[in-house]
């Protein structure tokens, strides 16, 4: 279904019945609702970190922050050629984001924002809507610390949308809409907390990735 408004309520409802908006580029005026025959996932407990990954986590050279620049998220993710992120949707994310219901995992190199990852979250269920990179693996540790985040704070849900080979390069996996419905019904029942006070811990994330994997 094309051009429909969008409001921050309707969103919320559309994540929670398994659907979610896209626009056909930057310049469209409408979006579409996409409900796709295959879901993508990644499952919080097989999150695959390789030993170069690991080895460039541990060195601990990037800072991780929460929602300190959700804006420059939403930026650097619809900084490419082609994107599905118009005004519309811009604007209704920084209206979830203010509610409370959006957030991003950003990877800091000094004062230069260089990757991160933004998303919704509803009960124990995180909609993963977009990452960037502007360095080598920012955006794989952006998504390391996400799923270590949600690992911790009651999540049971990571929804990608769609799998690509970089995310299936981490261990993504692709399910069926039903085995989807499932999933997302049992995870919103849950009580996830995204912004439960840590501080982000190379060694921690490590340690726990591999009692995990």
């Amino acid at each position: 279904m094309k051009n429909m408004e969008l409001s921050a309520d309707l969103l919320l409802h559309a994540y929670a019945s398994g659907v979610f908006p896209m626009a056909e580029t930057r310049d469209s005026d409408g979006v579409f609702w996409v409900d796709p025959k295959f879901r993508g996932i990644l499952p919080l407990d097989r999150f695959h970190i390789s030993k170069s990954l690991a080895k460039r986590i541990r060195k601990g050279a990037h800072k991780i922050r929460i929602n300190s620049d959700f804006t420059a998220v939403v930026e650097g993710c619809a900084d490419r050629e082609e994107t599905w992120i118009n005004d519309e949707i811009f604007d209704r994310y920084l209206e979830l984001h203010t509610l409370g219901f959006a957030h991003s995992l950003e990877v800091w190199d000094g004062q230069d924002l260089v990757g991160g990852v933004y998303g919704v979250s509803l009960g124990g269920a995180f909609f993963g809507e977009s990452m960037f990179s502007r360095r080598t693996d920012a955006s794989k540790i952006a998504l390391a610390y996400l799923i270590d985040r949600l690992r911790i704070s009651g999540f049971g849900l990571c929804d990608t949308q769609f799998i690509t080979p970089h995310l299936a390069s981490l261990g993504g996996e692709e399910i069926s809409r039903e085995e989807y419905r499932h999933r997302l019904t049992d995870a919103l029942q849950m009580e996830g907390d995204f912004l439960r006070p840590d501080i982000p811990c190379p060694q921690a994330l490590l340690q726990r990735s591999s009692q995990t994997s």
